[in-house]
């Protein structure tokens, strides 16, 4: 238990991030920190769950996920500790973990309840720093999880998008939209498989038509929308050198129909 990957909506502009890292090093100076993504948009729980479920298999047995989005801060929802079966996950519980975690196998959901564990006095603005930080820092180096709290049996659910479907159509939505501009939805491989079984369709969003399926961005041209499997598996649409974000102006949320043809 060597490593800690980070997940936060804190950019880079402050110093929220080094802080962080900081505390965990004071405690534990030989753990290795992966910065996985601090970009996250401001409050946007959803994305930090989808990015991390795509991510924390990559990791070494044993990594702690913190992962530090937290609208509700200073409130009274819980503080979490979740150990799974290869890996340990530390955060608010506020749903970050529902999606991420949907398909592993839990052996323990601990409450961080016991203050020992925390940097004194504890602020209500930065508990990332404070709380999760350090809890992190003592996993890393071996302490028993049943020493930070409470078992308790549940996590919050998050409201994942859910698709939408009958005999002709399969209708998603636009849940990603990474740093080129493509646009990451909720429909996953089999899932678009098991729903077209080798007919012909067409992949509408925003009023553009795509009529298949690309191995990779470099099909196309710079104007027209292409729609391909990203790395984790989702349907995407993306445009060859450029943003399909932009070309399309869409956001997050916005429709995306797979029509039997």
């Amino acid at each position: 238990m060597n490593t800690i990957s980070l997940i936060t909506d804190f950019g880079y502009k402050d110093n929220f991030v080094g802080v962080m890292k900081a505390v965990i090093l004071k405690i534990n100076p030989k753990v290795t920190i992966v910065d996985l993504c601090h970009e996250i948009e401001p409050q946007d729980v959803l994305g930090a769950s989808f990015l991390l479920r795509g991510s924390f298999g990559y990791f070494p047995l044993g990594t702690v996920h913190l992962v530090v989005v937290d609208p509700g801060v200073g409130s009274k929802r819980k503080r979490l500790l979740v150990q799974t079966k290869d890996y340990f996950f530390i955060g608010p519980d506020n749903g970050v973990f529902w999606f991420a975690l949907k398909d592993e196998t839990i052996l323990k959901i601990i409450e961080i309840t016991n203050e020992r564990y925390f940097l004194k006095p504890v602020s209500d603005t930065f508990e990332g720093r404070d709380i999760f930080a350090p809890v992190a820092a003592y996993v890393s180096k071996g302490e028993c999880v049943e020493k930070f709290g409470k078992i308790t049996d549940s996590l919050m659910p998050l409201e994942f998008p859910e698709l939408k479907k009958n005999n002709r159509y399969l209708i998603g939505e636009i849940i990603h939209i990474d740093n080129f501009g493509n646009l990451i939805s909720n429909i996953d491989k089999n899932t678009f498989d098991n729903f077209t079984k080798d007919r012909r369709f067409k992949i509408v969003i925003e009023g553009v038509v795509i009529n298949k399926i690309s191995q990779g961005y470099f099909e196309g041209s710079s104007l027209r929308p292409l729609a391909l499997f990203d790395s984790f598996g989702y349907l995407e649409v993306a445009i060859k050198n450029g943003s399909a974000q932009k070309l399309l102006k869409v956001e997050k949320g916005a429709k995306l129909k797979v029509i039997k043809t």
